[in-house]
């Protein structure tokens, strides 16, 4: 087969995507991996090849244009949908209206679905992956003839708004609703001669990375796919001091990638964390960027101040983790039986921190409940609880039950083979 993945350019959100390229390369198929220039680092440092489309987001106005309305917009939301008047039809709509103008639009921009689609009906491949909210690739299979499936590497909160939103509709007494996020993929798909429908939205099918446990059951077609980490393109070395075991428990602290690459502000205030840390009885393992490290103050004796270090790698040595609840760090703490202190704030992050708690694999600080006395007391408690560890091995079993990459190869060929369409619309 010839399979077309594609990103935005996000390296969190590219690097869910490396173990099943290579898994499919491995296979003995051609593999191409699209997103806007700025990725093309990133995809070429993993050894996959990549194809340069449009222009680049300007990331960092992205996230400061849709962070203030999507912060108010989550924080009163119910993400277990307990309460589902906190999910009524005018957050949903609201919500979907808000992250189509200000984001979706942005990270698909004209330039890089136009490019996308072109370069598709040229290579005609058989199969296009699309990360879940890069909606080109789903546009670009449509107009290419190829099948098409999302691949999610957190919990599909869009999917169960989408569908929430759509009951209220189908519900409702209106005749007509508005559907920012169809009227704005009808218009670009019209660019190409293709029409919208629901797939378009939802995939033909999805390759779903999260343990069941996590997973929401949203009635799409769907394929399990254990989460293999992967540390993206920074150097991942081994240090000395990681080679043997620890004198006494070890703790990682980490704002993960996300925080790192695109100047997101954090769930973590380094204040806060040192002296919830200071004094206790175990090793602390901070990341930290270089730049940043210059303007804190004094470190604790206990705390190891790191640029970057392979968390598959450390976090088996680990007692605990404290991080910002970003998806990649969850799931490698999970495939890992660590303990977790998860401060996820937003959308994905929150459910995915919430259902932590309930599985008592971990423990979830939302906002305005961190404070060094919060995190001091949940620490102590993830390492003189044993019920967490068995909580957490518990998860991991999950994760490690799934089918790997690798097997999962030989379902996308099948259902490639029923859903692909070698009639595509007319350039």
């Amino acid at each position: 087969m010839r399979v077309l993945m594609t990103s935005f350019a996000e390296q969190s959100h590219f690097s869910g995507s490396v173990p099943l390229a290579w898994a499919l390369r491995t296979a003995g198929h051609e593999v191409r991996v699209a997103s806007q220039p700025a990725l093309a680092p990133a995809i070429t440092g993993a050894g996959l090849t990549a194809v340069p489309v449009g222009e680049n987001p300007a990331l960092h106005t992205v996230l400061g244009a849709v962070g203030g309305p999507m912060m108010a917009l989550h924080d009163r939301a119910d993400y277990l949908e307990k309460r589902h008047e906190r999910l009524g039809r005018d957050f949903l709509m609201s919500h979907e209206t808000v992250m189509t103008s200000l984001f979706y639009s942005w990270i698909n921009n004209e330039s890089m679905v136009d490019e996308l689609v072109a370069f598709a009906r040229a290579w005609r491949p058989d199969l296009v992956i699309w990360e879940p909210f890069t909606f080109a690739g789903a546009v670009a299979a449509r107009a290419s003839g190829a099948a098409h499936a999302r691949l999610l590497s957190f919990p599909d909160m869009f999917m169960s708004t989408r569908r929430l939103l759509r009951e209220h509709w189908e519900g409702g007494t209106e005749t007509e609703h508005d559907d920012a996020l169809g009227e704005w993929l009808a218009l670009t798909l019209e660019r190409y001669g293709c029409s919208f429908d629901e797939e378009i939205v939802t995939g033909q099918w999805s390759i779903d990375q999260m343990p069941p446990s996590v997973r929401l059951s949203l009635g799409q077609p769907l394929v399990p796919m254990r989460y293999v980490p992967y540390s993206g393109q920074v150097p991942t070395v081994v240090p000395p001091w990681l080679r043997s075991a620890p004198a006494r428990p070890r703790i990682c602290v980490t704002a993960g990638m996300t925080t790192r690459y695109t100047g997101a502000p954090s769930t973590i205030l380094v204040d806060d964390v040192f002296d919830a840390v200071s004094g206790l009885d175990a090793e602390v393992v901070a990341t930290v960027d270089p730049a940043e490290r210059e303007l804190i103050p004094s470190v604790p004796d206990n705390v190891r101040l790191v640029d970057h270090v392979p968390l598959d790698v450390l976090l088996p040595t680990c007692a605990a983790i404290l991080h910002h609840g970003g998806a990649g760090t969850w799931a490698t703490a999970a495939a890992s039986g660590v303990p977790q202190i998860s401060l996820g704030r937003v959308w994905d992050a929150v459910y995915r921190s919430q259902r932590l708690a309930e599985l008592g694999a971990g423990l979830y600080l939302p906002a305005g409940g961190v404070s060094a006395e919060s995190l001091r007391s949940g620490l102590l408690r993830l390492l003189k609880e044993p019920e967490f560890r068995l909580r957490a091995q518990e998860l991991q079993a999950e994760v490690n039950a799934a089918p790997s990459p690798n097997e999962v190869v030989e379902v996308l060929e099948r259902l490639t083979a029923r859903h692909r369409s070698r009639t595509a619309a007319p350039a």
